[in-house]
């Protein structure tokens, strides 16, 4: 079994399709270790507040199987992959960590993720995964948190109900 660090978020009737997609994780992978959800301003555009939060799954499928499973999910959550790279979502999940495992050339999937650097996605892991190492950094995510610019700045929390 593995361990992979997904980053989750939505900014389109967030809660329904966070809290339902929290549900398919567990269903699928059992327990879950589940952030706090944080509003955060849309990052690349002029949009709605975003719900982020960030999730722990053991798993026995590879990073390249996990990312198809976790992109049928957001497509049976209405995602809509035609539009710009920055834009509104119904469903975001990202892999943001597997293990100590390092991928890169493999499509869309870059493994750690590259969005590990914005704060939506750090501090949400850094909070359930304190001690775990970046690949590649070497610096656990508590550090790299620590040594952001958002470190110490007031985010308002939501509950998925």
């Amino acid at each position: 079994m593995s361990r992979a660090y997904l980053s989750l978020g939505s900014n389109v009737d967030a809660v329904v399709h966070l809290r339902a997609a929290v549900q398919a994780l567990r269903e699928r992978f059992g327990d879950v270790v589940l952030s706090p959800v944080y509003r955060t301003r849309a990052v690349g555009f002029d949009g709605p507040d975003f719900h982020n939060a960030a999730a722990i799954v053991e798993t026995d499928l590879d990073p390249h199987a996990l990312n198809a499973w976790l992109h049928a999910l957001e497509d049976a959550h209405g995602r809509d992959r035609s539009g710009p790279r920055y834009g509104d979502r119904t469903l975001d999940i990202d892999i943001v960590l597997f293990d100590d495992r390092v991928l890169e050339g493999a499509g869309n999937l870059r493994i750690p993720r590259p969005e590990l650097k914005h704060a939506f996605v750090l501090r949400p892991l850094a909070e359930i995964a304190p001690d775990v190492v970046v690949p590649g950094v070497g610096l656990t995510l508590a550090e790299l948190w620590k040594r952001h610019a958002d470190h110490g700045v007031e985010w308002d929390t939501a509950t998925l109900g």
